[in-house]
């Protein structure tokens, strides 16, 4: 039994948890949502879907990481803008093996908790394909459970990333580790920037992305200036064609919606400073245009101070 400490408690940490304490592993949950907190510490965890449906006691669920204690493995699955403050909250979470697993989504993020926590226990983790969503506090609900991606930023030795790893195959998990961790991180980022942004523009589905003419126009020059910086940046994409590769994927959970649109819809901000736009800022360093990211980053961040301002 290892003992988890999941920062960022959220839908997607959240599948996590109720899977891993069904594996016999003790789970504390931190989230910064009291109400889901609350729910979890009174109620338990559920969490329905593609995993099946299933209420877990945690070890704890609360809102910081006090009175947790040093933990075998430590998950950061907190959106990629509160890294920083995530990775100073896990200080007391560390012991002399304790691997952290950073998993957000876009680019960044690892080397952000290196700077507080070290290089050399960090695991960079990349996930998709889950669909994940918060029915109600305590209660979570996801479309699909496809692979977990790891590799070890600088310095963690292979033993320690091999033994992180095992805990979530032994939650069920398909689990593979890479050692270019570049192309693993991009062949998730294509996809995010290809629904990501798009979603909160026209409000729909990834299904209803890939089924409007319109909409999917928008979203494929997304992906294929992301595969051009990518490119650009000489990270070896290992998908074949890379929109069929995006269409097969976002086939799989038509129904999801993703996570910067869920954000969008519940009024709070999104990570297109991450995803869609992280392929501008590395075009300018390449030099490739990148016009329809750059447009889209400049609808999203309208409608997100148009949302401030109410």
């Amino acid at each position: 039994m290892a003992k988890v400490a999941i920062v960022g408690c959220g839908a997607m940490g959240s599948v996590y948890a109720a899977l891993m304490v069904s594996a016999g592993h003790e789970v504390h949950a931190v989230t910064s949502w009291p109400d889901h907190a609350a729910a979890m510490a009174e109620s338990g965890l559920r969490v329905e879907g593609k995993s099946g449906d299933r209420t877990v006691r945690l070890a704890s669920a609360g809102t910081g990481t006090d009175g947790i204690g040093p933990c075998d493995l430590v998950i950061v699955a907190t959106k990629a803008f509160d890294v920083a403050e995530a990775a100073e909250s896990c200080l007391p979470l560390l012991g002399p093996e304790t691997v952290v697993q950073t998993i957000q989504n876009g680019l960044g993020s690892p080397e952000v908790a290196a700077e507080i926590l070290g290089a050399d226990r960090i695991a960079v983790g990349v996930v998709g394909g889950f669909g994940a969503s918060m029915r109600a506090p305590g209660h979570i609900h996801h479309n699909g459970m496809e692979m977990i991606r790891f590799g070890a930023l600088a310095g963690l030795p292979r033993p320690r990333l091999e033994t992180s790893a095992r805990v979530w195959e032994e939650a069920g998990f398909t689990v593979k580790l890479f050692d270019d961790i570049g192309r693993m991180v991009w062949e998730k980022l294509i996809m995010n920037v290809t629904f990501s942004g798009p979603s909160v523009v026209t409000g729909l589905t990834i299904g209803g992305i890939m089924a409007d003419e319109n909409a999917w126009a928008v979203a494929e020059g997304c992906a294929r200036e992301a595969v051009a910086v990518a490119q650009a940046a000489g990270v070896h994409l290992e998908v074949g064609d890379p929109i069929a590769h995006i269409r097969t994927l976002g086939g799989k959970i038509p129904h999801a919606k993703p996570s910067m649109l869920l954000d969008h819809e519940a009024g709070i901000r999104g990570e297109v400073d991450a995803i869609n736009g992280a392929i501008p800022r590395l075009g300018r360093r390449h030099g490739v245009a990148t016009p329809v990211n750059d447009t889209v980053v400049a609808i999203v961040k309208a409608r997100e101070a148009a949302m401030a301002a109410r």
